[in-house]
């Protein structure tokens, strides 16, 4: 068997050998087998990669796939082909990105190090609710009679303030309830997304307001389930130009009615590849996010809502981030500074374990040189279990943040998404934090 296979390699090669002295031609795949490399091997939902081929049929049609995702291709004379694609949005830690071109196909694997809370957080508070329930054991009639006799910790009153995001939103009021249990003390910031097509979430602001409470609104300028960071509809320039302005007047006056102050994070995380509103996305250019944030805010300052704060929220600079220097949109339009920033352990492949203090340091620092004297709250943040003690690192994030007077309050992503962010992820986990806060 050894020696005929043998055999058949060598006929095929003098074949080869023969056909090009003859000026024939051979298929690509035939030369040599077919094969993609991404620009990136990792990276956020969302983000645009380059995928290079080779050794596909020449000059042929194909179809680039990830996930939902799919673009045509056409390859060189020499079977080559280089292609931009968005990675889609979803909940799975590896998306497979394959090149199809005739007989031919290769396939390599892209890494999600982040997909935007949105791939859940874009439905609104009544579906998230919905969802978060049907995802629950069935609740009986006792389960409810506790609950609704259960006496909540309060919220404290410590400088450095705790708010969470949950699946399920504002109106999922029994996550809310189960998280002031698990670190006995009540959130007195509640924190939720809403994209472009979303009305202004008076229900949700109720219900949080109720709770004795803070709205924190992540508002993201795109179609959640769009196409990822590609949505031309909602470039920059598009928004400048004032394409959204019934929209969002539409939100400035619902919220001015309201009357009471609720936090607005608008196009948060600017500094990154993942978001239409990126200036690396998308066909932005540099001063488009200064200019849009400018815009969107006199549009709902026009309608009389003083009651707005706006909070400016980076994610925490790495390398190839923007700089946040071009994209810091003036004192006169920020009341509060954000940071976003996670501790992925040894969860994904890119990551290792970090600390608080290296994970915040920077970020901190360029926000204090950019906006000084403002206030600051660690925007969205949470612990993987791998790679370390995610108890160890609550604790240090509390102590590390208390010891911050410009930093005035954390939001715990209590989402189990990439990895287990949620804060009972292990028992230890939990009761590290609530020790934590109980100490700060």
């Amino acid at each position: 068997m050894r020696k005929n296979r043998l055999f058949r390699l060598v006929l095929s090669g003098v074949v080869m050998s023969l056909a090009v002295v003859l000026g024939l031609a051979v298929p690509s795949e035939a030369a040599g087998r077919a094969g993609i490399a991404l620009s990136a091997p990792a990276g956020p939902a969302g983000a645009s990669i380059t995928v290079t081929g080779s050794g596909f049929a020449r000059q042929s049609s194909g179809t680039l796939a990830a996930g939902s995702s799919s673009i045509p291709f056409t390859t060189a004379a020499n079977g080559s082909f280089t292609a931009a694609l968005t990675i889609p949005a979803t909940t799975a830690a590896t998306v497979v990105v394959t090149a199809t071109a005739g007989k031919a196909s290769a396939s390599a694997p892209y890494t999600i190090t982040y997909s935007p809370a949105s791939t859940f957080a874009g439905c609104d508070s009544a579906a998230q609710a919905s969802a978060a329930q049907s995802s629950a054991a069935p609740i009986t009639m006792a389960a409810k009679t506790k609950a609704s006799t259960t006496v909540l910790p309060p919220i404290s009153s410590d400088p450095l303030r705790f708010g969470v995001s949950t699946p399920g939103g504002p109106l999922a009021t029994g996550e809310l309830d189960a998280v002031a249990t698990l670190v006995n003390e009540n959130p007195s910031i509640v924190m939720s997304y809403k994209d472009f097509s979303r009305a202004a979430p008076i229900a949700d602001l109720n219900a949080v307001d109720a709770r004795g409470a803070t709205s924190l609104i992540t508002w993201e300028p795109w179609l959640w389930g769009g196409n990822g960071a590609n949505q031309p509809a909602y470039a920059l320039d598009r928004i400048t130009a004032g394409d959204f302005d019934t929209y969002i007047q539409q939100w400035g006056t619902a919220l001015a009615s309201w009357g009471k102050p609720v936090m607005l994070r608008f196009a948060h995380e600017m500094n990154g590849n993942w978001y239409p509103w990126a200036e690396s996305a998308n066909g932005n250019q540099a001063g488009d996010y200064v200019a849009a944030w400018r815009h969107v805010h006199d549009v709902v300052a026009a309608t009389g809502a003083t009651n707005v704060q706006w909070v400016w929220a980076p994610n925490v600079p790495y390398w190839g981030s923007t700089p946040l220097s071009g994209l810091y949109p003036g004192a006169a339009y920020v009341n509060i500074g954000g940071l976003d920033g996670y501790n992925w352990g040894t969860a994904a492949s890119w990551s290792s374990w970090t600390s608080p203090s290296a994970l915040f340091g920077d970020g901190l620092t360029a926000l204090r040189s950019l906006a000084p004297g403002k206030p600051i709250m660690i925007s969205e943040t949470a612990s993987a279990e791998a790679g370390g003690s995610k108890a160890n690192w609550n604790s240090a994030l509390v102590s590390y943040l208390a010891a911050q007077p410009d930093v005035t309050a954390f939001v715990w992503f209590h989402h189990n998404k990439e990895v287990d962010w949620r804060i009972n992820s292990s028992t230890s986990s939990a009761t590290a934090l609530a020790a934590a806060l109980a100490a700060r």
